[in-house]
């Protein structure tokens, strides 16, 4: 059995299988936190075309609501796509190859859901105040999302690398 670092702070090593596994679970247990809100999201999204009030909004507006609405169907895809795809090949011996590729998977599905909110915060933003009023929302949403989820997580990233 090929041994690998574990990355934990524990500084140990641990077997590849063992590394794989508890890779796994963790990924799985991260969708699990993910894949409630976007699909909270998206069914809000499903049931708002059905509003009386859904009608008054300008073809921009529907337009940003739409690619919201895609996005967040694509991002509840991405969540989903590692479960059944750990299903499809479990046993294979396809574990690592697996990880790379859900993982990969579940970054994209960050992305989605980032342009989710963010057009779902410009159409709101845009319906009870103004286009400008939007702008400010929406960029301030976005730079707060992009931030957190993205780059404290990439420099930290980059900062380790170079130890």
């Amino acid at each position: 059995m090929s041994v690998a670092g574990s990355g934990t702070n524990r500084g140990d090593w641990e077997p590849t299988d063992e590394k794989q596994d508890r890779q796994l679970i963790e990924l799985l247990n991260e969708l699990r936190l993910a894949l409630p809100g976007v699909q909270m999201l998206l069914g809000f999204m499903l049931v708002a075309p059905f509003s009386p009030r859904f009608s008054s909004l300008t073809d921009n507006q529907r337009g940003l609501f739409y690619a919201g609405f895609i996005a967040a169907a694509l991002a509840t895809a991405c969540f989903i796509t590692p479960a059944s795809f750990h299903r499809i090949i479990w046993e294979h011996g396809m574990k690592g190859r697996m990880l790379h590729i859900a993982s990969g998977i579940a970054i994209a599905g960050t992305v989605l859901l980032a342009v989710a909110i963010s057009c779902v915060v410009a159409v709101l933003t845009s319906f009870l105040y103004s286009s400008v009023a939007a702008i400010a929302a929406t960029s301030t949403v976005g730079a707060v999302i992009a931030i957190l989820w993205f780059g404290i997580p990439l420099v930290l990233r980059e900062q380790h690398h170079h130890r």
